[in-house]
């Protein structure tokens, strides 16, 4: 049995268990990952972060879902940059690579943390909905009344549609509100389950409003709390300097035995 030293962060109540792997002693199996996030048997988290030395940049962030799958997670992004601040790592600014390559990162005079995500080259129709890769696959569907929909029941659905095989897709309900606000809620696969919030799934969103006229920056709110998203509209459904803001903030940290 191993003791492994571990921080736990939220942001927006997404919520992640950061290790500090610079000396890239540390590897976890699928069934550990799931352990270590499991609500009741573990710490509770939707996903594990490693921080890990790079080369030339800050860090390298390593980022898995609590079923043990990888993936890019724009609000453990965030997290990321905010506990690289606490290690030294990063002084306001930051540049560092994810599961989708290098982003750049700035921790704003009031904490927020502002990420900068990859470009957007293509946005596809379905039908009233919408499909936007922000680094993790997403539908977009805008509803009515959000607060009040079934997303565990109808996320399911639509996460293992055949269209999506074998991958899978995020889900994101969006209804809009006045003064270019969407209100955001997610069914989030490798969670298998409705998360307070979704850094890549928000983003998405965003964009999905700014085909239909909403402006950058559009204000997010979420089940765990409120965020913005800063972006350039292209031609043909794409998107340029797309920036996810939020907060992001230490929880606990403590000694979990494996």
């Amino acid at each position: 049995m191993s003791t492994i030293h571990f921080y736990k962060y939220q942001a927006t109540g997404n919520d992640f268990v950061i290790i500090d792997n610079r000396e890239a002693n540390l590897s976890f199996s699928a069934a550990q990952i799931a352990a270590i996030c499991h609500p009741k048997f573990g710490v509770g988290a939707d996903g594990l972060i490693l921080i890990e030395r790079h080369p030339s940049l800050n860090f390298h962030l390593e980022y898995f879902n609590s079923d043990g799958s990888k993936s890019l997670c724009g609000n453990g992004c965030r997290a990321a940059v905010q506990f690289a601040s606490r290690l030294g790592l990063v002084n306001g600014k930051a540049n560092f690579t994810a599961f989708d390559g290098p982003h750049a990162a700035e921790i704003l005079d009031n904490g927020n943390i502002r990420l900068k995500l990859a470009d957007v080259k293509e946005t596809k129709v379905i039908g009233d909905d919408y499909y936007i890769h922000t680094g993790s696959p997403h539908y977009i569907k805008f509803v009515r009344d959000v607060q009040n929909y079934p997303v565990f029941a109808e996320g399911k659905k639509i996460r293992y549609d055949a269209q999506f095989e074998p991958g899978g897709v995020n889900v994101n309900f969006v209804e809009l509100q006045p003064d270019n606000t969407i209100f955001v809620r997610t069914y989030e696969r490798g969670v298998e389950n409705e998360t307070l919030s979704c850094g890549t799934g928000i983003t998405a969103a965003a964009l999905a409003a700014g085909l239909k006229g909403y402006h950058s920056p559009v204000a997010i709110q979420t089940l765990g709390g409120t965020l913005s998203v800063e972006f350039k509209s292209g031609q043909s459904g794409t998107f340029q300097e797309i920036y996810l803001i939020g907060p992001a903030k230490m929880v606990f940290e403590g000694q979990l035995e494996l």
